[in-house]
């Protein structure tokens, strides 16, 4: 576990100063993958862009995100549920960001044909039940996992209901067995780390923007006495020559708070792709306003608003941004080039 926070100091050192000396460092436009997006049912994937590079050159350096489970569903024997899971491919590692509610994971990575044997980490974005429920079937899937997670994301935490009770939202007892019984690979991450090589998970995010909040009335004891800052809220996110690709969990530490703060750690890099859960289904008018004038500021070329976003802030983003958003259903897989 120490280790783990000794491997989140200066997480940033190798990769951006090789920017600035000249290197290139990821990838940017999105393609078509010959495997996982060949003419079956089962993804929608963005056009092949034009390339100066050769093909065989472009596949070895593309990183591949597709979704594993989410709120909605594209593709035929394909299952959704109120969750988020991406599986994160690159030539040399493959990785997990969430794992949605249950073993619905398992079986739309089946159906995809996505080998879960070989996931090497999985970065769990907070500690809610439908981002950590599937935790404990995945790490039986790759054993040799290593968990990132923030370590509050192991604490209780309940929701309030609106006549006054509450229900547990909080990481199940399996799955946080799933951490305990891996004790000697998770990764604690309450600073900016490294999961694999050129992908980084937050850790906390510092909340600067008054008109934002957690999105939600959440606690961390049964009586909703103890409000809950959930500081195990982290991004997952990693650079393109066209700009930062940032995934998102649920974005309780507010959305631009979240991207303001990636921005920073990375020298200002423009944003290239944003996606997952905004939870901005009970935004103020004053907050949806404030985060469109953001977007449209830091020229965000491809957004994909899902899972806790809310449906009419998905809407009114479509009608913002309407050459600029996407899905984000389960069975979409997108593609970016080094």
């Amino acid at each position: 576990m120490k280790s783990g926070e000794k491997r989140s100091r200066n997480p940033f050192a190798r990769w951006f100063s090789r920017r600035t000396a000249g290197d290139t460092l990821s990838v940017g436009a999105a393609a078509t993958d010959s495997r996982e997006s060949r003419p079956s049912q089962h993804a929608t994937v963005a056009s092949e862009p034009q390339s100066r590079q050769n093909p065989r050159d472009a596949v070895s350096d593309t990183v591949w995100v597709t979704t594993l489970v989410e709120n909605t569903v594209n593709g035929r024997d394909l299952q959704a549920e109120h969750g988020l899971a991406f599986y994160i491919r690159t030539r040399r590692h493959c990785l997990l960001f969430d794992t949605g509610q249950s073993d619905l994971l398992l079986k739309n990575a089946r159906t995809l044909s996505v080998g879960l044997e070989n996931v090497e980490a999985i970065a769990l974005s907070h500690g809610h039940y439908d981002h950590t429920g599937g935790l404990q079937v995945t790490c039986a899937a790759a054993r040799k996992a290593r968990i990132h997670l923030h370590p509050e994301a192991l604490s209780p935490k309940f929701a309030g209901n609106p006549d006054g009770t509450s229900r547990s939202v909080g990481i199940s007892e399996a799955s946080a067995q799933a951490v305990r019984a891996a004790a000697d690979s998770v990764v604690w991450t309450t600073r900016p780390t490294e999961v694999v090589d050129g992908i980084f998970v937050t850790g906390e995010i510092p909340r600067q923007n008054a008109f934002e909040d957690g999105g939600g009335r959440f606690f961390l004891d049964e009586d909703c006495t103890k409000p809950d800052p959930l500081m195990d809220d982290q991004a997952l996110f990693f650079d393109t020559r066209d700009g930062l690709v940032v995934l998102l969990g649920c974005a309780h530490a507010g959305v631009v708070n979240t991207l303001e703060y990636i921005q920073r750690i990375t020298s200002g890099r423009p944003f290239q792709a944003v996606f997952g859960g905004l939870h901005l289904l009970s935004a103020s008018p004053e907050r949806m306003q404030k985060t469109i004038e953001a977007f449209r500021r830091w020229d965000i070329q491809t957004m994909a608003p899902a899972h806790c976003t809310g449906m009419s802030a998905i809407a009114r983003l479509w009608t913002e941004f309407p050459d600029r958003c996407s899905s984000c259903a389960v069975g979409v897989s997108m593609a970016f080039h080094k």
